[in-house]
């Protein structure tokens, strides 16, 4: 099992809603300016796990005040459009790329523009695999029913 895999299979049951990640700038102003690692842990479902994995990839990176790790409200934030992207499908390294347009000239717009075309294009893949899993659900249930009448003639 690869790191990635193992990171992502422990969040599975921890996991927070798309309603959740849109809504988790609301009340920013009066918001902490840092974080702990168990404080975001919490917030987002994730365990600690994932947070020191996404650390070692780059996508949020915490001050370090002895062992502990400190995040910022730019790091919340990462987090959050790291978080979203995966429930949306798209790899971390897509990601990353995402996030890291937000720094370059006319970030803000720019990144909103490719957001934007990137969920166009994996909501059409996302399409397409459902149409292949109905197919493929429809495919089994008519084998099983195949099968279920071949075992009941034989025996």
């Amino acid at each position: 099992m690869t790191r990635s895999t193992m990171a992502e299979n422990a969040d599975t049951d921890l996991r927070i809603g798309i309603h959740q990640l849109l809504n988790a700038q609301s009340g920013d102003e009066h918001a902490p300016s840092i974080y702990r690692i168990g404080d975001l842990a919490r917030e987002f479902g994730v365990s600690l796990r994932t947070l020191r994995f996404y650390e070692g990839l780059g996508l949020v990176s915490p001050q370090r005040r002895g062992t502990t790790r400190l995040y910022s409200k730019r790091d919340r934030m990462r987090l959050r459009l790291v978080l979203l992207a995966k429930l949306l499908g798209f790899s971390l390294t897509e990601a990353k790329q995402i996030i890291e347009i937000y720094h370059e000239p006319n970030g803000r717009r720019r990144q909103l523009e490719r957001a934007l075309q990137r969920f166009e294009e994996q909501r059409e893949i996302l399409l397409d695999q459902r149409r292949d899993i109905e197919e493929s659900i429809e495919a089994m249930d008519v084998s099983l029913d195949f099968v279920r009448r071949r075992i009941a003639e034989n025996y």
